[in-house]
């Protein structure tokens, strides 16, 4: 991922990650007299933005794909202010939507660092931890595993810290209270540029925002007597800056994770398994039974968790499919976003020429 340049610091939208890349990128629409806004909000066709003058409601033009929390557009002013066009996405959390019709749905946009929330207040599950880390490595951000309600633990929580890096090679994985402080400090040291909070519903992932923005700007529920297990409260991707720098996405809690065309990301999270692979005799030997297989071997052994190889094979499936089946509408839709910046940047040229 390339690091983004210094920002300029008078610039009152520095705050929110507005840098000299952006203002490049943004310099076309400038001249058609447009404002540089980023989405901190999407919700029925509107999506809230800040700008340089304050916080607009704005409407989305629904012939182009929809913008999302942490995008940076470009705002036609006026009285119904509208987002004219979305700046290309450095980053971005993409998955598959749930039902028969799935299709690629973006969480989060222009993102830095991906915190999954897990919690130690009953057994986390291995599988979904490694679909969101799939997530977050395919976006181009860099993910962070934070294990929040230590204080809650059913289990003894250096077990699960080292059973969980096992499941993350090269992710910094943290151990967390925001009832005792526990590591938040160290949390919040690790954390910079735009961060966003993935995680399952009753994660903790309000709790946690809240500790970071230091203060109660995010709705939490009750947790559980029997489970320790908070209640989903999100309901909207919301964009909020932090004190510390940077600025802070929340998400609702995630039932399904679908991955779509994720396979890089899927390849990190199980880097064993891609080191592995470099000793098989067949480049291109997919560790079913193919002889001399190096991975196989390995899971005969005892070097390699069988079930890590099986989460490895179902992940690259699921993938494969979604990005088959998805392909052709995706150049479709790439399409129609090219053609819908084209449109607006001309209507907005022919306003401004001067009358003969």
């Amino acid at each position: 991922m390339t690091s983004p340049q210094a920002p300029s610091p008078s610039h009152p939208l520095t705050s929110y990650g507005w840098n000299a890349d952006l203002a490049a990128a943004f310099a076309d629409h400038q001249a058609a007299g447009l404002q540089p806004a980023r989405v901190v909000r999407v919700d029925r066709g509107h999506a809230t933005a800040v700008t340089t003058t304050g916080t607009v409601r704005a409407t989305t033009d629904q012939r182009a794909a929809p913008p999302c929390t942490g995008d940076w557009a470009a705002l036609r002013p006026g009285p119904t202010p509208e987002l004219a066009a979305v700046l290309p996405r450095r980053t971005a959390i993409t998955r598959a939507s749930a039902g028969a019709r799935s299709h690629a749905q973006a969480l989060a946009a222009n993102v830095d660092t991906v915190a999954i929330a897990v919690s130690l207040a009953g057994r986390a599950a291995p599988g979904l931890v490694e679909r969101l880390l799939a997530l977050a490595w395919e976006s181009g951000a860099r993910p962070v595993i934070v294990l929040t309600k230590a204080d809650l633990a059913t289990t003894d929580p250096a077990d699960t810290l080292a059973e969980t890096a096992d499941l993350a090679p090269g992710v910094d994985v943290l151990l967390t209270s925001t009832a005792t402080g526990e590591g938040l400090d160290t949390l919040t040291a690790v954390l910079t540029g735009t961060v966003v909070l993935l995680g399952a519903s009753g994660a903790g992932k309000s709790s946690l925002g809240n500790a970071l923005l230091g203060a109660d700007l995010l709705a939490t529920g009750h947790v559980r007597d029997q489970d320790g297990r908070g209640r989903h409260t999100t309901v909207h991707r919301e964009l909020l800056p932090l004190p510390t720098g940077g600025v802070l996405i929340d998400t609702p809690g995630l039932r399904s994770v679908g991955l779509q065309d994720t396979g890089d990301g899927i390849e990190q999270v199980f880097a064993e398994i891609t080191q592995l692979a470099r000793h098989c005799r067949f480049a291109d030997c997919a560790h079913q039974s193919e002889p001399d297989c190096a991975v196989l071997a390995a899971v005969e052994d005892g070097a390699l968790p069988e079930r890590r190889l099986v989460s490895y094979r179902k992940l690259l499936r699921e993938s494969a499919w979604a990005a088959s089946r998805d392909d052709a509408r995706l150049r479709a839709r790439r399409t129609a976003e090219r053609k819908a910046i084209t449109r607006h940047l001309r209507a907005t040229y022919e306003h401004r020429k001067p009358q003969i």
